[in-house]
């Protein structure tokens, strides 16, 4: 497979996944010194606090995809919905989009993603699941303090239902991390912060879904060449031979 950029597009948690301990710094890890690289955690767009109908006007703006692009992303993950989710006449009703425009626009994205790679492979990841004591209790004081929750879990769950649905639609492979981090009991304190956002042990359920994705298609690190051989294959007398073997155009 030719190099190319993996983008992965999303809110506050993927942006946070690259903090130490985050999901698409352990994609980065992964993929390091890997062909493809050019890579997992580069060419890579997120934005804090954005519902992803902004985020859309953003990714066209910044044309993160171009058609001309002489290394096209091989590789996209689309993670939306939290802030979507949010609920109108409370304090973060700012960031909601209705649900049949959430699914619409994803849609849009997934679109304009293909238009200027047409081979990308595109993984739909659904929003997490909301833990709403946990939301409530980080949000008591302070100006972020309010009196009604601004997000529950079954609201959450409708956004990865038409998300799910959307990926099945398109033949796109999905990552429901709302219903599978609700398989592990104490689920909300284990995988979510501040009863949204991920704590390490979060990050470490969407890393091993997306690789699990990846495993699955030619994008499998541990079947990928090196960019440069390991220092056991270098002869120190002749480190060339080492390099011509991986790169014999030199």
């Amino acid at each position: 497979m030719s190099k190319g950029n993996s983008i992965l597009f999303g809110d506050s948690i993927t942006e946070q996944s690259f903090r130490l301990g985050g999901w698409g710094a352990a994609l980065a890890d992964t993929y390091a010194r890997k062909r493809t690289k050019d890579g997992i955690g580069h060419g890579t767009t997120d934005f804090c606090d954005q519902p992803h109908q902004e985020a859309e006007f953003l990714l066209l703006d910044l044309a993160v995809i171009r058609t001309d692009a002489p290394t096209p992303p091989v590789a996209a993950t689309i993670f939306f919905g939290a802030n979507d989710a949010a609920l109108l006449g409370r304090t973060s009703e700012r960031q909601h989009v209705p649900l049949e425009e959430y699914k619409e626009n994803l849609r849009r994205i997934i679109q304009h993603l293909k238009k200027g790679s047409p081979s990308i492979l595109v993984i739909l990841i659904t929003p997490p699941p909301v833990d709403e004591a946990g939301r409530f209790e980080y949000a008591r004081y302070g100006d972020k303090a309010m009196q009604l929750p601004e997000r529950t879990n079954e609201v959450a769950g409708e956004y990865a239902k038409q998300c799910v649905e959307l990926a099945g639609e398109l033949g796109l492979p999905s990552i429901n991390l709302w219903s599978k981090m609700q398989e592990t009991e104490g689920w909300q304190r284990k995988f979510l912060s501040d009863g949204l956002h991920l704590t390490p042990e979060g990050n470490v359920i969407v890393y091993q879904e997306v690789v699990k994705v990846f495993d699955e298609t030619s994008l499998c690190a541990q079947k990928m060449p090196s960019d440069v051989p390991h220092h056991s294959e270098i002869d120190g007398q002749n480190p060339e031979k080492a390099f011509k073997l991986q790169c014999p155009a030199i």
